[in-house]
């Protein structure tokens, strides 16, 4: 029977009243059972994948390869070393550094992805699982509605036909038992629809299923076309992003280094020129000076008078220390005269 099929079959519905017997407590008892048994498997098994942790798992490890993805930032990688330093450093450094991580990050988001995709896997089996479970459970469904519909057509029988039928003959004196019989009947008729909304209750247990399977089961592959499409979008995506980067981190890097030699080409240039200016003034200036800078030769011809002057002075002073002299001994030497003058020898003895 088909889902769009909500109407018994009449076939069913007829064999399966055939098997109530209001004489017998037992037949109504058991009617129904079996289906309803059914319905209850099929509950247990939606709640089981209910609670599956599948989807949890999923979506933590989904969660956590983004993560990891928006986490590898390769926009940072500006830096402005020296002039020197930035045109002999060694070349690659940034993105060596860049690699390096990366190769880190990539072990991560391939162990991350091994996961996801064996969540994947178990998503798509609860899938199929879930949809054998579906039609398990349209099957138990449409069993519980041929039991109600077999049910109610013995209620309606039994209250069309049976009970007047017996209540008739309760009226008979002649029959004692017809009374008893009559109760009976009636109770065994109040037990049958007891039973009867006891299996309309189980329908629509069964019909509320039906749904939060579907439901279940849309979520599974939702969650696994969204693992599918990282892993077939996301992923590489990431990967051709970050091989863009490199290479434009290569070229900003050869960019700084043509940068580097042309701003040291200028400050070499620069420095030529203004070395070159100073060795020129002072070579002119070298070359504009006379033998003798008149400087020097005035200070010398000061020193030359001077000198001239000293002799002179000098001179004179010698001159007047000589005419002092000169006189001294004169008058020395008249002291001598004088007192050898005046020694006279002794006068001689008188006789």
């Amino acid at each position: 029977m088909s889902e769009d099929t909500l109407q018994p079959a009449p076939e069913r519905v007829t064999e399966l009243a055939s098997r109530i017997d209001l004489n017998d407590p037992v037949s109504i008892t058991r009617f129904g059972q079996e289906a309803q048994g059914r319905a209850a498997s099929a509950a247990d098994a939606m709640l089981g994948a209910a609670r599956s942790d599948s989807v949890g798992e999923a979506g933590d490890s989904l969660s956590k390869l983004l993560a990891t993805l928006r986490g590898f930032d390769v926009t940072k990688l500006d830096s402005k070393p020296g002039l020197i330093a930035r045109l002999f450093s060694r070349a690659g450094t940034e993105t060596a550094a860049i690699l390096q991580r990366y190769e880190s990050v990539r072990g991560q988001v391939e162990a991350i992805g091994d996961k996801l995709d064996t969540h994947r896997t178990r998503l798509m089996e609860d899938v199929e699982r879930l949809e054998r479970l579906y039609e398990a459970t349209l099957g138990w469904f449409h069993s519980l509605a041929d039991h109600v519909a077999a049910g109610e057509a013995v209620l309606a029988r039994t209250d069309a036909e049976a009970i007047p039928a017996a209540e008739r003959a309760a009226e008979d004196p002649n029959d004692a038992l017809a009374p008893q019989r009559l109760r009976d009947l009636r109770a065994a008729r109040e037990d049958l629809d007891r039973r009867v909304h006891d299996l309309r209750l189980t329908r629509q247990v069964a019909m509320q299923a039906l749904p939060s399977i579907r439901l279940i089961q849309e979520n599974d592959k939702a969650l696994a076309g969204r693992i599918y499409s990282v892993l077939a979008n996301t992923v590489p995506l990431w990967r051709t992003q970050l091989a863009q980067a490199l290479a434009l981190q290569r070229m900003r890097e050869a960019g700084q280094a043509v940068r580097a030699a042309t701003d040291l080409t200028n400050e070499l240039l620069t420095a030529n020129a203004e070395g070159l200016r100073r060795a020129n003034i002072e070579v002119r200036t070298e070359i504009e000076r006379g033998v003798v800078d008149l400087e020097a030769v005035q200070k010398a011809n000061v020193a030359l008078v001077s000198t001239i002057e000293d002799s002179l002075r000098i001179a004179q002073e010698g001159r007047e220390r000589r005419v002092a002299a000169t006189k001294a001994l004169g008058e020395a030497e008249a002291e001598i005269r004088r007192a050898l003058v005046s020694a006279r020898a002794p006068a001689a003895p008188k006789r």
